[in-house]
C-alpha cells in the first residue's frame, strides 16, 4: 500500500501478544483512501489517511 500524501502515515510493525505471552510480529496498515483532491490548483488522485480527511486537511475536487 502507499503512504498518506499529507502526513506520511504508512504501515507499521507491531507485536501480537497471545494469552501465554508468545510474541509474533504483524503489520498494521494505515486506513488510506484514494481521493480526488486539488493539489497545486489541479485535480489529482492521491492516497490520504482517514484522520487527515476528518481533520479537513484535504480539499476534495468535485
Amino acid at each position: 500500500m502507499a503512504k498518506c500524501a499529507i502526513c506520511g502515515k504508512t504501515t507499521i510493525f507491531v507485536n501480537n501478544v497471545s494469552h501465554s505471552h508468545r510474541v509474533t510480529s504483524k503489520k498494521q496498515k494505515a486506513n488510506l483512501q484514494k481521493v480526488r483532491a486539488i493539489v497545486n490548483g489541479e485535480k489529482k488522485r492521491i492516497w490520504v489517511c482517514t484522520k487527515c480527511l476528518k481533520a479537513g486537511k484535504v480539499q476534495k475536487a468535485i
